[in-house]
C-alpha cells in the first residue's frame, strides 16, 4: 500500500514540475516512478519512517502554527538587530524531547532550528543542546510548547 502512495506522490510531482505532457514524456515518467519505488522497495525504505502518510493530518495543523512561530521569532530578532545596543544575550540551553521516534525527534530538532534565533547543536538521545539569541528565546524551548506540539504532531499525547 504505501510502494501505490509513494507512486502517487512521484507521479503527482512529476506532473506538477514538468508542464509537458507528450506520450513519450509521460511514459518515461511512469517507468522512473516505477523504477524508483522498485527500488525503495528493494532497500525497504517503504515503512512508516520512510513514509509516514500516518502524519499527513497533522501536517495540515502543524506546518502552519511552525510557520506563525518562525514569523514571530523572526520578528523578535529582527527587533533584536535594528535596537540601537542591539541588547542580544546568547545562551545555550539543554532541552529534553518527549518524542518517541527517531522521526519525531528530528522534526524538534529540525522545528528548532528553523526558528530564528535559536540553532540546534547537539543531540543526544532525547536531549537537545540549543544556541538561542537571545534568552526568551531558551525560556520559550524550556517551557515546552514545541516539545508538546511535536509531540502531537507525531501522534503522542
Amino acid at each position: 500500500m504505501r510502494a501505490l502512495g509513494l507512486a502517487v506522490v512521484l507521479v503527482g510531482f512529476w506532473l506538477a514540475l514538468s508542464g509537458h505532457y507528450t506520450p513519450f514524456l509521460l511514459s518515461i515518467g511512469a517507468l522512473a516512478v516505477l523504477a524508483i519505488v522498485a527500488v525503495g522497495a528493494r532497500m525497504g525504505i517503504l515503512d512508516s519512517e520512510g513514509l509516514p502518510f500516518q502524519l499527513l493530518l497533522a501536517a495540515l495543523t502543524y506546518w502552519p502554527w511552525l510557520a506563525w512561530e518562525i514569523m514571530k521569532s523572526a520578528w523578535s530578532v529582527t527587533k533584536l538587530i535594528l535596537h540601537p545596543k542591539m541588547p542580544i544575550s546568547p545562551t545555550m540551553t539543554v532541552v529534553r524531547a518527549s518524542q518517541r521516534t527517531n522521526a519525531g525527534l528530528a522534526t524538534y530538532a529540525n522545528s528548532i532550528t528553523l526558528t530564528p534565533g535559536t540553532i540546534t547543536t547537539t543531540v543526544r538521545g532525547d536531549e537537545f543542546t540549543v544556541h538561542a539569541l537571545a534568552s526568551e528565546g531558551a525560556d520559550d524551548l524550556e517551557g515546552g510548547g514545541m516539545d508538546r506540539r511535536v509531540t502531537q504532531f507525531e501522534g503522542g499525547r
